[in-house]
């Protein structure tokens, strides 16, 4: 069956495009709270792994050896946009730990993303460098690892190196795996990306949101100090996890203080940790965590946006004024070369709770 639409783009009623898509929230248990589409639908993390992977250097104990602080630990997990903020902020790292910036491997094809930063290099001359990739941060971690343990950095990103090792048993352990079990393959800047049904990404999210909600007997609560360090550092530094202008998971965490990760991945996935607090219409309620996927890839942007936005308001996460701060993201129009809204996408979809599903 096909997924179901979970985003119209119409033009002055016209109907000209569908996204279809999976939706999926679940607890840091993995019981499922909401759900459309196929909650098993497999995936690639891509960029959605990031957060997970910094417990690698963490648990190695590099923030003792390098006194790695929180913008640091942010920025590791992040896919930034290349702008002067997130390169000063890896380059101070990199001459306190002896790391050499000659060492990044990301590649420089279409980067920076930041597209003002992108212009002022191309008006001065200027080839950007591999610092500037939106997963410099990412390599960090294993260039870190390489100089905690003295190991070459030849060839860090083959899936061998140790520090790929490393990083893969990380990952393993916060989806409540063991390494040899992961489906890998080969992400957009060379090291590994990993295969998952959605409804683990989002509990890895509603993990990530609160990680001491898990027993101590579960093998992922090895990781809950770690986990907690890089989710305070994301939280406290929204600009470092993706960038200052036009990102929508900066501004979804800016909208949300204290409240949301939000961090996305390419081919339109989402992963969302929800942290526990009061959500319209209820009390409270606990942590949870949540993976969206549109189905076609989403060159555009827009299902995602709407989509991601559509699927917090339902969840009661959104409301109000944050709401209303990310419109545009919530109802992204199409321009036309005058500034007019040519068309908007409309998100389309009912996102009820799995109990009433039930009924």
């Amino acid at each position: 069956m096909a997924p179901p639409v979970l985003v119209r783009q119409m033009r002055n009623g016209v109907e000209e495009s569908i996204h279809r898509g999976d939706i999926v929230e679940v607890d840091a248990g993995g019981r499922m709270i909401r759900a459309l589409g196929d909650p098993d639908h497999l995936v690639n993390l891509r960029s959605c792994v990031k957060p997970f992977g910094v417990a690698a250097i963490l648990e190695a104990g590099g923030q003792k050896a390098f006194s790695l602080e929180p913008p640091e630990l942010a920025i590791m997990a992040s896919s930034h946009s290349g702008e002067d903020l997130h390169v000063r902020t890896l380059q101070a790292m990199y001459r306190r730990t002896g790391v050499s910036q000659a060492a990044l491997a990301t590649g420089i094809e279409g980067m920076p993303l930041d597209a003002l930063t992108a212009s002022r290099l191309a008006r001065d001359g200027e080839r950007p460098g591999e610092i500037r990739h939106m997963c410099s941060g990412q390599h960090s971690v294993f260039l870190l690892l390489c100089r905690l343990n003295s190991w070459s950095t030849d060839g860090y990103w083959l899936d061998e190196h140790p520090a790929q090792v490393a990083y893969r048993e990380a990952v393993a352990t916060a989806f409540g795996t063991t390494p040899a079990k992961l489906r890998l393959g080969i992400d957009g800047c060379g090291v590994a990306t990993y295969a998952f049904p959605l409804r683990e990404i989002a509990r890895a999210y509603a993990f990530l949101a609160d990680p001491s909600a898990v027993a101590s007997s579960d093998p992922r609560a090895a990781l809950a100090g770690s986990l907690t360090l890089v989710r305070d550092a994301m939280l406290a530094h929204p600009d470092l996890v993706a960038g200052t202008r036009d990102r929508i998971d900066t501004s979804i965490m800016k909208a949300l203080p204290g409240r949301i990760i939000s961090k996305g991945g390419m081919e339109a996935l989402r992963g969302l940790a929800i942290l526990p607090g009061p959500r319209a219409r209820s009390q409270s309620a606990a942590a949870s965590g949540m993976a969206i996927k549109i189905e076609d890839g989403d060159g555009y942007d827009r299902g995602t946006w709407a989509a991601s936005i559509e699927a917090l308001a339902q969840a009661g996460v959104l409301d109000g004024q944050p709401l209303r701060v990310l419109g545009r993201y919530h109802r992204p129009i199409t321009p036309d070369p005058h500034g007019r809204a040519a068309a908007e996408a409309v998100a389309a979809f009912e996102l009820a709770p799995v109990g009433e599903l039930a009924r």
